[in-house]
């Protein structure tokens, strides 16, 4: 099968610069993209790589004279925006070719995180609730609102923009961090309820049918000494691996879950998937609660599909090697 993966940069390609899967791992710091290819070449089909940084007619030229059976879409900003991320599966379905991952729709409906809540509260799945604080008009007041809070950006992904900061106990705090917001990445920011509990992905395949994976979990823990750890996935948290270190901070397998409660995380799984139009991968991202309750944070349809990250180590958990989850990726996009 001829397979184009695509990926975005930092900056416009060169012609000097090595998009090798070597250059990828230790120059370009995209495990996932060196993963992917290492595996799609391994399970012997025909691949080719394209770089994509801003330039609509690279994209073009490269579909129109490769003729790809698919695209091996890894792209989640255009000219380092994220708001473009459901462009490209949409440049992509007008010349119409397949392509793995969430198409248009989806992606626009996450990246929303509140109106993605809203979507899924509709439908009985409980979110943590939240109001936003518009760039444009910022809120000065939250009436209401059960603190603590939890202040981050409307729109970005892998924790960008999430530090210790984000953890708001009273309103002063709250607005102080959405105005940060607003500065600091010039976007709308989301205030909500903190929910206390333990923090869980699941990662859900389509099959065509969606396949939840079994959970994940991140456990944190404290430097030694130190009562004040994280309790939340900071970008710190989850990219820098001094602080995880420090922190005592892991992601595994998730300890042993009361009753009952394993089904249900793969029924919200599901349901999210659903509801949110996704196709293809969804990670999603949850709290359990003391009681037992269930709470969606976070819906992601381009999760990370490094060998070691948690999608693919959930997709190991239920039987599927990475081999294997990446050749499933590929067929569901042929369907």
């Amino acid at each position: 099968m001829k397979v184009l993966v695509l990926f975005d940069v930092g900056s416009p390609p060169e012609p000097t610069d090595s998009y090798s899967v070597t250059a990828l791992r230790r120059e370009q710091n995209k495990p996932m993209e060196a993963d992917v290819i290492t595996s799609l070449r391994a399970l012997g089909h025909e691949v080719e790589t394209l770089a994509v940084y801003d330039n609509v007619r690279d994209m073009f030229d490269r579909i129109s004279t490769f003729a790809p059976d698919v695209v091996f879409n890894m792209c989640e900003t255009f000219f380092l925006d994220r708001a473009h991320e459901p462009n490209i599966p949409g440049l992509l379905d007008l010349m119409k070719v397949r392509y793995t991952g969430a198409g248009p729709e989806a992606l626009m409906l996450c990246r929303d995180k509140a109106l993605a809540k809203k979507l899924l509260a509709f439908h009985r799945v409980r979110v943590a609730s939240g109001v936003v604080s518009s760039r444009a008009r910022p809120l000065r007041k939250l009436r209401r609102f059960r603190f603590p809070a939890f202040v981050k950006p409307l729109g970005e992904e892998g924790s960008n923009g999430i530090s210790l900061a984000s953890f708001a106990k009273t309103e002063a705090e709250a607005i102080e961090r959405a105005n940060f917001i607003h500065q600091r990445f010039q976007c709308d920011a989301l205030i909500e309820e903190y929910i206390e509990g333990r923090e869980l992905t699941v990662g859900v395949l389509g099959n065509p049918r969606p396949l939840a994976f079994p959970p994940r979990e991140i456990f944190f823990g404290k430097a030694d000494g130190d009562e004040s750890a994280p309790r939340f996935a900071t970008q710190r948290a989850k990219w820098n691996d001094a602080y995880r270190r420090k922190w005592r901070i892991r992601n595994g397998d998730a300890d042993p879950l009361p009753a009952g409660v394993p089904e249900r995380l793969a029924k919200t799984a599901r349901m999210a998937y659903r509801i949110l139009k996704v196709r293809g991968v969804v990670r999603l991202d949850v709290r359990l609660t003391d009681e037992g309750e269930i709470v969606v944070i976070e819906v992601n349809p381009n999760p990370s599909l490094a060998k070691t990250d948690d999608f693919a180590m959930g997709a190991a958990a239920a039987g599927l090697d990475y081999p294997a989850l990446i050749q499933r990726i590929l067929d569901n996009a042929l369907r």
